[in-house]
């Protein structure tokens, strides 16, 4: 009866321990937030000034790291769309200088090639006036060395700037070589009429440049 009563007793000091162990096996999980019994354990916890650590609370530091990556990634972003801005704005600046220096550049070709029609056209001029003070000289050359007459003849039949030509000439060549000039005996036996117009053209016009020469 003794030995029952032992037996009976140790099963219960077992249990005890079982359901002490149980207990605290329950708190120790619950604390850490595997389980979620901390209404119940509460006043325990408050008896032993613990604070329970609930998956929330062990996952509290997430929300502000990922807070923190996300001022970090819009950080990155606000600095990408301004070096993005900035790369804008050179690309600009370089694309309005190129069409800057290239407009620049047109404009001096087109200066140069004008230039060169200018200088073109008046060297072409010169030259003409250069192949018909030859033609003078020839001519002044050929009509002194015939008849008055038929120099007058040969006269009558060109233009009148071409005969004031030729009679100045005539006269330049006979002072040259010290000779005398039949320019005025050529306009003495030229029709009257002939002859008086052209020695109005001479009045009005005492030389011919080399533009009047050319166009002639």
């Amino acid at each position: 009866m003794a030995r029952r009563k032992n037996n009976i007793g140790k099963i219960i000091i077992l249990l005890f321990l079982i359901i002490i162990l149980v207990l605290a096996g329950l708190m120790w999980f619950d604390y850490l937030g595997v389980i979620q019994a901390k209404k119940i354990f509460a006043p325990i916890y408050k008896l032993f000034g613990l604070q329970v650590q609930t998956t929330q609370a062990s996952t509290s530091s997430t929300p502000l790291e990922a807070d923190l990556d996300n001022d970090r990634f819009l950080k990155r972003l606000e600095s990408l769309d301004v070096r993005t801005e900035e790369l804008n704005k050179r690309e600009t600046e370089i694309a309005q200088a190129e069409a800057l220096s290239q407009q620049t550049a047109q404009e001096l070709e087109d200066r140069r090639i004008a230039q060169e029609e200018r200088e073109q056209s008046f060297n072409n001029i010169v030259s003409r006036y250069e192949s018909r003070q030859t033609n003078v000289e020839t001519n002044v050359a050929n009509l002194n060395n015939m008849p008055p007459q038929n120099a007058v003849d040969i006269l009558v039949a060109m233009d009148d700037q071409d005969i004031i030509d030729i009679l100045r000439m005539a006269d330049e060549v006979a002072q040259a070589q010290g000779g005398v000039s039949l320019a005025s005996t050529w306009l003495m036996m030229m029709p009257p009429e002939r002859a008086a117009q052209i020695q109005r053209k001479m009045l009005s016009k005492p030389t011919t440049t080399p533009t009047e020469s050319a166009t002639n």
